[in-house]
């Protein structure tokens, strides 16, 4: 492993030599003070990593972890625990953004009358902690978080600073597609309304409503016999009847009165001028946008008439810039217009532009006119490469189809964010998944270093959280988003608040300390701006080997996905190379040879060319 000095010694030479290449006619003068420059800067220059943490679920000590469990019975963790040491060791794994996931108002059912805020009907609530989206108010934060409830907004403004101080930037969610079905601010700004407020619930539909209408009947409490609210336990609230005249389109587009109980039907979807045979009733963004940056993209919708909705979210997004958000995380953007996009992400960048913007796409079909016209920064690569590595993982898959299901995205490659937890997919460890987290070596190595785009880690991923729980809604393999919950091993590493991974196992220690040196290649030039290279192997349906290559630094990665250790030999003529991470190869005049254990890997800085 590299120490600091060097791999910043790396940085800044690889990254002066591209700059003053590009500058012939610079004088002597001027390059060696650009050069200069960048080596002061080389050690903020790395490939993003987000971290993203179930804000409700980091800094809860308890262990009871009763099924449909009340807060004081299974606990809650508070923006008080992420503390400055809470923060380094997030720090630590090469971090450069939190996603603080949960932090928006949403629907509840603990109590919080006794601070002026409506109480949620359990019937239209997932889970009793509720689902974070379902946001109920988008101008506050969620009082489970909070010491004092009433003080809510000023804890979190309070994270953000140490959040910032940390070297650290802060993203939230921002849901788009939806709100809760009880929609109600209690601190909205003077002049704004909520959305609904001003509707004509006469018709189905109308340009400037915020949401759809079934005209002339009532919301009905979706019913089945495999479900019963809060597992049954009582609630005066929990009586099957929900009041909403006349009933309102459900989040996922269900256009029934009573929608299904697979539907989202604790949520109601946004109307951003969509009629409801699919046509637009707001001007279409020329093709040619898509070859202009936002600053254009801004000024076209200057003139323009558009719906409500859009300007509520425009007005919603510029509110949490102020209080030093740094950038969001949209939910589900492929079910709302690319237009809307372009007007809100274009207004954002004006705002900041270096605002970080993440959105949620699983159609490929989508991805390019997101990216182009939408103005997205990055998008999941869920469909195409986690799925596929999940896949090898599993046994259904050869190795070979990495590397080609990549290709794909080529041209986007630096927009397609990777992961292989977040809250929606099962844990590493779980037994759906791989049933091991030291999957997570080989396969985290290949996710973080074969493209320029950025990883994403989640809470509890590092030590190996397998997400066993029995939360209550849902089911297990995947941390509960909907219930008050204990991670268990998380909290090892959490240690009561000590955050020093003291009741952490020797293996979980180990797997921790491999994530840390891992993302800490992040930094090197190849890894952060070099273009990928096919090598081959001798055991291409077991073993991914590429090459990123900046300038003269060439960084090799082989990662062994087979059952068992893997003898290989790679195509490539070195003749020298430093170890970085794993397992050191063996050189010789034809290629390179190495002994993978299993899960094992090696990720190698080659010498110069021969």
């Amino acid at each position: 492993m590299k120490d600091n000095k060097l791999t910043t010694t790396l940085l800044a030479g690889s990254l002066a030599v591209a700059l003053l290449g590009c500058s012939e006619n610079t004088s002597s003068s001027h390059s060696k003070d650009a050069e200069k420059e960048l080596q002061q800067d080389a050690e903020q220059v790395q490939k993003p990593v987000v971290y993203q943490v179930f804000t409700r679920l980091f800094g809860n000590t308890k262990q009871t972890n009763k099924p449909w469990g009340t807060l004081s019975e299974n606990g809650v963790g508070k923006f008080a625990d992420f503390d400055d040491k809470a923060l380094a060791g997030i720090k630590e794994l090469g971090v450069t953004h939190i996603w603080y996931t949960g932090v928006l108002h949403h629907a509840t059912v603990t109590d919080y009358s006794d601070f002026g805020l409506l109480g949620d009907d359990p019937d239209v609530v997932k889970g009793r902690a509720g689902s974070p989206y379902a946001i109920k108010d988008y101008y506050n934060v969620n009082p489970d978080l909070a010491a004092k409830p009433s003080d809510r907004l000023q804890e979190f403004e309070a994270l953000i600073a140490r959040t910032h101080e940390q070297g650290m930037k802060v993203l939230i969610d921002i849901v788009p597609n939806h709100v809760a079905r009880d929609y109600h601010s209690v601190s909205k700004p003077e002049g704004v309304a909520d959305f609904g407020a001003n509707d004509d619930t006469s018709v189905s539909y109308r340009r400037d409503n915020n949401f759809y209408y079934v005209v002339g009947e009532s919301f009905q409490v979706p019913q089945s016999p495999q479900y019963q609210v809060l597992g049954g336990m009582s609630h005066p609230k929990a009586d099957g009847h929900f009041a909403e005249t006349p009933a309102k389109w459900t989040g996922n587009g269900a256009r029934k009165a009573q929608p299904d109980i697979n539907d989202w039907y604790e949520t109601v979807k946004i109307n951003y001028g969509v009629k409801p045979d699919g046509s637009y009733d707001f001007p279409r963004l020329p093709e040619d946008y898509a070859n202009k940056d936002y600053r254009a993209h801004y000024q076209f919708w200057q003139d323009k008439s558009l719906p409500d909705s859009w300007y509520k979210f425009r007005d919603i997004t510029q509110y949490w810039l102020a209080k030093g958000v740094d950038g969001f995380r949209y939910d589900m953007a492929e079910m709302v217009p690319v237009e809307f996009w372009s007007f809100l992400n274009s207004a954002i960048k004006m705002t900041n532009p270096d605002a970080f913007l993440l959105a949620e796409v699983y159609n490929p079909t989508l991805y390019r006119p997101y990216i182009h016209q939408g103005k997205m920064d990055y998008l999941y690569d869920k469909v195409g490469f986690y799925d596929t590595l999940k896949a090898i993982i599993q046994g259904q898959q050869g190795a070979d189809t990495l590397l080609a299901k990549h290709q794909e995205v080529a041209d986007i490659e630096q927009h397609m964010l990777h992961f292989l937890e977040n809250h929606d997919e099962q844990r590493i460890a779980s037994s759906d998944f791989a049933g091991d987290m030291n999957w997570g070596k080989p396969a985290m190595t290949v996710s973080t270093l074969i493209g320029r785009s950025p990883s994403m880690l989640y809470f509890g991923q590092t030590v190996g959280e397998d997400g066993s729980e029995e939360p209550g809604f849902g089911d297990p393999t995947r941390t509960s988003i909907f219930d008050y919950i204990g991670v268990p091993a998380h909290q090892q590493w959490m240690n009561n608040g000590a955050f020093d991974g003291a009741l952490l196992s020797p293996e979980q220690r180990q797997l921790r300390q491999f994530y840390v040196q891992l993302m800490a290649l992040n930094s090197l030039p190849a890894i952060v701006g070099g273009e990928l290279q096919s090598v081959a192997n001798s055991q291409p349906k077991q073993v991914v080997s590429f090459v990123r290559q900046l300038a003269q630094q060439r960084i090799l990665v082989v990662a062994n996905f087979a059952q068992q250790p893997q003898s290989v030999r790679i195509d490539i003529v070195s003749g020298e190379g430093e170890t970085l991470l794993g397992t050191e190869p063996q050189f010789d005049a034809q290629g390179i040879s190495l002994t993978l254990p299993y899960q094992g890997v090696s990720v190698v800085q080659l010498g110069s060319k021969q």
